[in-house]
Protein backbone atom coordinates (compact mmCIF):
# COMPACT_ATOMS: atom_id res chain seq x y z
CA UNK A 1 0.00 0.00 0.00
CA UNK A 2 3.13 2.41 0.94
CA UNK A 3 4.60 1.58 -2.75
CA UNK A 4 1.08 2.52 -4.00
CA UNK A 5 0.69 5.99 -2.70
CA UNK A 6 4.71 6.72 -3.03
CA UNK A 7 3.89 6.14 -6.92
CA UNK A 8 0.88 8.11 -6.65
CA UNK A 9 2.63 11.58 -5.02
CA UNK A 10 6.17 10.94 -6.64
CA UNK A 11 7.17 13.60 -9.02
CA UNK A 12 6.58 13.72 -12.54
CA UNK A 13 9.17 11.09 -14.40
CA UNK A 14 10.76 12.39 -17.94
CA UNK A 15 8.42 10.06 -19.73
CA UNK A 16 5.43 12.09 -18.10
CA UNK A 17 7.33 15.32 -19.24
CA UNK A 18 5.83 17.12 -22.65
CA UNK A 19 7.76 15.76 -25.69
CA UNK A 20 8.62 16.12 -29.17
CA UNK A 21 8.35 13.34 -31.28
CA UNK A 22 11.67 11.20 -31.85
CA UNK A 23 14.81 13.36 -33.75
CA UNK A 24 12.43 16.91 -33.91
CA UNK A 25 13.42 20.04 -32.38
CA UNK A 26 11.73 23.23 -32.17
CA UNK A 27 13.16 26.69 -31.20
CA UNK A 28 10.53 28.98 -30.68
CA UNK A 29 11.51 32.54 -30.25
CA UNK A 30 9.06 35.29 -28.34
CA UNK A 31 8.14 38.53 -29.90
CA UNK A 32 10.44 40.64 -31.98
CA UNK A 33 8.71 43.65 -31.91
CA UNK A 34 10.84 45.26 -34.80
CA UNK A 35 13.94 44.58 -33.03
CA UNK A 36 16.05 43.24 -35.73
CA UNK A 37 18.96 43.59 -34.70
CA UNK A 38 18.34 40.90 -31.90
CA UNK A 39 16.49 38.89 -34.04
CA UNK A 40 19.76 38.67 -36.13
CA UNK A 41 22.12 38.03 -33.15
CA UNK A 42 19.50 35.01 -31.90
CA UNK A 43 19.23 33.48 -35.20
CA UNK A 44 23.30 33.52 -35.25
CA UNK A 45 23.01 31.97 -31.20
CA UNK A 46 20.52 29.34 -32.75
CA UNK A 47 22.78 28.20 -35.81
CA UNK A 48 25.59 27.73 -33.47
CA UNK A 49 23.36 25.76 -30.89
CA UNK A 50 21.91 23.67 -33.76
CA UNK A 51 25.52 23.19 -34.96
CA UNK A 52 26.51 21.11 -31.56
CA UNK A 53 23.69 18.80 -31.38
CA UNK A 54 22.88 15.74 -33.42
CA UNK A 55 21.49 16.26 -36.72
CA UNK A 56 17.16 16.79 -36.35
CA UNK A 57 14.28 18.25 -38.00
CA UNK A 58 14.07 21.45 -36.67
CA UNK A 59 11.08 23.57 -36.93
CA UNK A 60 11.44 27.55 -36.22
CA UNK A 61 8.53 28.95 -34.29
CA UNK A 62 8.26 32.64 -34.43
CA UNK A 63 5.42 33.32 -32.13
CA UNK A 64 3.80 36.64 -33.11
CA UNK A 65 4.72 40.45 -33.18
CA UNK A 66 7.10 40.18 -35.48
CA UNK A 67 6.54 44.23 -35.88
CA UNK A 68 5.55 47.52 -33.86
CA UNK A 69 7.02 49.11 -31.03
CA UNK A 70 10.92 49.19 -32.28
CA UNK A 71 12.93 50.85 -35.26
CA UNK A 72 12.64 47.92 -37.84
CA UNK A 73 9.46 46.17 -38.42
CA UNK A 74 10.08 46.16 -42.00
CA UNK A 75 13.32 44.57 -41.77
CA UNK A 76 12.24 41.69 -39.37
CA UNK A 77 9.33 41.01 -41.92
CA UNK A 78 11.78 40.60 -44.61
CA UNK A 79 14.12 38.39 -42.37
CA UNK A 80 11.38 36.43 -41.52
CA UNK A 81 10.02 36.08 -45.09
CA UNK A 82 13.72 34.77 -46.40
CA UNK A 83 13.91 32.49 -43.30
CA UNK A 84 10.94 30.42 -44.79
CA UNK A 85 13.01 30.22 -48.12
CA UNK A 86 15.62 28.64 -46.29
CA UNK A 87 14.14 26.36 -43.54
CA UNK A 88 11.02 24.72 -42.23
CA UNK A 89 9.45 28.11 -40.34
CA UNK A 90 5.98 28.63 -38.58
CA UNK A 91 4.77 31.96 -38.10
CA UNK A 92 2.16 33.09 -35.01
CA UNK A 93 -0.25 36.34 -35.78
CA UNK A 94 0.46 37.99 -32.63
CA UNK A 95 -2.33 41.14 -31.63
CA UNK A 96 -0.14 43.51 -33.18
CA UNK A 97 -0.39 42.03 -37.00
CA UNK A 98 -4.14 41.90 -36.08
CA UNK A 99 -3.87 45.76 -35.49
CA UNK A 100 -1.85 46.65 -38.45
CA UNK A 101 -3.75 44.70 -40.93
CA UNK A 102 -7.42 45.89 -39.07
CA UNK A 103 -5.92 49.27 -39.64
CA UNK A 104 -5.49 49.60 -42.95
CA UNK A 105 -9.09 48.63 -43.32
CA UNK A 106 -10.65 50.76 -40.36
CA UNK A 107 -9.03 54.36 -39.55
CA UNK A 108 -10.63 54.37 -36.04
CA UNK A 109 -8.11 51.29 -35.62
CA UNK A 110 -5.91 52.91 -37.05
CA UNK A 111 -5.48 55.40 -34.14
CA UNK A 112 -4.84 52.79 -31.79
CA UNK A 113 -2.40 51.17 -34.06
CA UNK A 114 -0.07 54.41 -34.15
CA UNK A 115 -0.16 54.90 -29.90
CA UNK A 116 1.08 50.90 -29.56
CA UNK A 117 3.92 51.25 -32.07
CA UNK A 118 2.43 51.56 -35.25
CA UNK A 119 4.04 54.98 -35.80
CA UNK A 120 7.48 53.13 -35.41
CA UNK A 121 5.77 50.44 -38.02
CA UNK A 122 4.91 52.88 -40.87
CA UNK A 123 8.16 55.12 -40.57
CA UNK A 124 10.23 51.63 -40.76
CA UNK A 125 8.32 51.62 -44.14
CA UNK A 126 9.24 54.98 -45.50
CA UNK A 127 6.44 57.45 -43.50
CA UNK A 128 8.08 60.17 -41.41
CA UNK A 129 6.39 60.77 -37.72
CA UNK A 130 6.57 64.54 -39.10
CA UNK A 131 4.95 63.42 -42.27
CA UNK A 132 2.15 61.67 -40.01
CA UNK A 133 1.95 64.13 -38.09
CA UNK A 134 0.56 66.54 -40.34
CA UNK A 135 -1.86 64.20 -42.05
CA UNK A 136 -5.78 63.22 -41.52
CA UNK A 137 -6.46 59.95 -40.23
CA UNK A 138 -7.71 58.86 -43.73
CA UNK A 139 -5.30 60.42 -45.62
CA UNK A 140 -2.91 58.29 -43.19
CA UNK A 141 -4.61 55.19 -43.81
CA UNK A 142 -4.14 55.71 -47.33
CA UNK A 143 -0.31 56.81 -47.56
CA UNK A 144 -0.04 53.57 -45.06
CA UNK A 145 -1.50 51.10 -47.78
CA UNK A 146 0.73 53.03 -50.68
CA UNK A 147 4.21 52.66 -48.41
CA UNK A 148 3.47 48.70 -47.23
CA UNK A 149 4.23 46.42 -50.14
CA UNK A 150 1.59 44.19 -50.39
CA UNK A 151 3.64 41.45 -50.67
CA UNK A 152 4.42 41.70 -46.80
CA UNK A 153 0.70 41.97 -46.30
CA UNK A 154 -0.13 38.95 -47.89
CA UNK A 155 2.79 37.26 -46.07
CA UNK A 156 1.22 38.48 -42.53
CA UNK A 157 -2.10 37.49 -43.63
CA UNK A 158 -0.41 33.66 -43.94
CA UNK A 159 0.74 34.14 -40.38
CA UNK A 160 -1.12 31.31 -38.18
CA UNK A 161 -3.41 30.93 -35.22
CA UNK A 162 -1.52 28.30 -33.46
CA UNK A 163 0.29 25.64 -34.19
CA UNK A 164 0.94 22.25 -32.25
CA UNK A 165 3.96 19.67 -32.81
CA UNK A 166 3.58 16.73 -29.63
CA UNK A 167 2.90 17.44 -27.03
CA UNK A 168 3.30 21.32 -27.60
CA UNK A 169 1.23 24.22 -28.50
CA UNK A 170 2.41 27.10 -29.85
CA UNK A 171 0.27 30.32 -29.96
CA UNK A 172 1.15 34.08 -29.15
CA UNK A 173 -1.21 34.47 -26.04
CA UNK A 174 -2.75 31.91 -25.02
CA UNK A 175 -5.73 29.40 -24.97
CA UNK A 176 -8.95 29.71 -23.52
CA UNK A 177 -9.26 27.46 -20.62
CA UNK A 178 -12.28 24.89 -21.11
CA UNK A 179 -12.34 25.14 -25.04
CA UNK A 180 -10.79 22.84 -27.03
CA UNK A 181 -8.03 22.98 -29.27
CA UNK A 182 -9.75 22.73 -32.91
CA UNK A 183 -12.51 25.56 -31.61
CA UNK A 184 -10.42 28.01 -29.69
CA UNK A 185 -10.88 31.81 -31.29
CA UNK A 186 -8.57 33.46 -33.45
CA UNK A 187 -8.65 36.66 -31.25
CA UNK A 188 -8.28 34.68 -27.95
CA UNK A 189 -5.13 32.90 -29.27
CA UNK A 190 -3.85 36.47 -30.34
CA UNK A 191 -5.15 38.63 -27.00
CA UNK A 192 -6.26 36.90 -24.30
CA UNK A 193 -4.45 36.97 -20.69
CA UNK A 194 -6.77 35.92 -17.69
CA UNK A 195 -7.77 33.33 -17.68
CA UNK A 196 -5.30 31.81 -19.30
CA UNK A 197 -2.06 33.23 -17.34
CA UNK A 198 -3.65 32.01 -13.88
CA UNK A 199 -5.31 28.96 -15.15
CA UNK A 200 -3.58 26.01 -13.57
CA UNK A 201 -5.36 23.08 -15.66
CA UNK A 202 -4.44 21.14 -18.53
CA UNK A 203 -4.49 23.07 -22.18
CA UNK A 204 -4.68 19.69 -24.02
CA UNK A 205 -0.70 20.15 -24.51
CA UNK A 206 1.63 22.52 -22.79
CA UNK A 207 1.60 25.95 -23.79
CA UNK A 208 4.43 27.97 -25.07
CA UNK A 209 3.48 31.62 -25.76
CA UNK A 210 4.70 34.98 -26.06
CA UNK A 211 2.66 38.66 -25.68
CA UNK A 212 2.86 39.29 -21.58
CA UNK A 213 6.27 40.36 -20.62
CA UNK A 214 7.83 38.80 -17.76
CA UNK A 215 11.89 39.97 -17.09
CA UNK A 216 12.78 36.04 -17.53
CA UNK A 217 11.26 32.76 -18.90
CA UNK A 218 7.89 32.43 -17.05
CA UNK A 219 7.79 28.35 -17.00
CA UNK A 220 4.27 27.21 -15.29
CA UNK A 221 3.35 23.26 -14.84
CA UNK A 222 1.00 23.70 -17.89
CA UNK A 223 2.57 26.83 -19.98
CA UNK A 224 5.94 28.40 -21.15
CA UNK A 225 5.75 32.17 -21.81
CA UNK A 226 8.89 33.93 -23.72
CA UNK A 227 8.16 36.82 -24.37
CA UNK A 228 11.20 38.89 -22.24
CA UNK A 229 10.68 42.48 -23.27
CA UNK A 230 12.85 42.73 -26.79
CA UNK A 231 11.58 46.68 -27.26
CA UNK A 232 11.61 47.36 -23.54
CA UNK A 233 14.44 45.41 -21.61
CA UNK A 234 16.68 44.58 -25.02
CA UNK A 235 16.47 41.27 -24.80
CA UNK A 236 14.71 38.81 -27.22
CA UNK A 237 14.46 34.67 -25.80
CA UNK A 238 13.84 31.78 -27.03
CA UNK A 239 13.14 28.20 -25.71
CA UNK A 240 14.86 25.19 -27.87
CA UNK A 241 12.65 21.33 -27.27
CA UNK A 242 14.13 18.19 -28.09
CA UNK A 243 12.60 15.09 -26.83
CA UNK A 244 11.87 15.98 -23.21
CA UNK A 245 14.47 18.44 -22.89
CA UNK A 246 14.00 22.37 -23.20
CA UNK A 247 16.59 25.35 -22.92
CA UNK A 248 16.79 28.64 -23.46
CA UNK A 249 18.83 31.07 -25.62
CA UNK A 250 19.17 34.65 -25.89
CA UNK A 251 20.26 37.90 -27.58
CA UNK A 252 20.42 41.25 -25.65
CA UNK A 253 21.55 44.86 -26.50
CA UNK A 254 23.38 45.14 -22.92
CA UNK A 255 20.51 47.86 -22.06
CA UNK A 256 18.65 45.25 -19.52
CA UNK A 257 19.27 47.14 -16.63
CA UNK A 258 18.51 50.26 -17.64
CA UNK A 259 15.21 48.99 -18.95
CA UNK A 260 14.07 47.19 -16.09
CA UNK A 261 10.75 47.61 -14.49
CA UNK A 262 9.79 44.92 -12.98
CA UNK A 263 6.23 44.64 -14.24
CA UNK A 264 4.11 43.07 -17.02
CA UNK A 265 3.20 45.47 -19.66
CA UNK A 266 -0.04 45.26 -21.43
CA UNK A 267 -1.01 45.58 -25.22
Amino acid sequence: MLGTLRKLFANPTPAQRPSLPHKERVYAIGDIHGRLDLFEKLLETIAHDEAAREPAQTTLVLLGDLIDRGQDSAGVIARARQLTKERHVEILCGNHEEMLLTSLEDSKALRSFLRFGGLETLASYGLAPETIADMEIDELRDAARRHIPKQDLEFIRSFRKLVRIGDYIFVHAGLRPGVSIETQLGSDCRWIREPFLSHTGNFGGFVVHGHTITEEPDERDNRLGVDTGAYIHGTLTAVGIEGTERWYLTADDGTHENHHTGATVAV
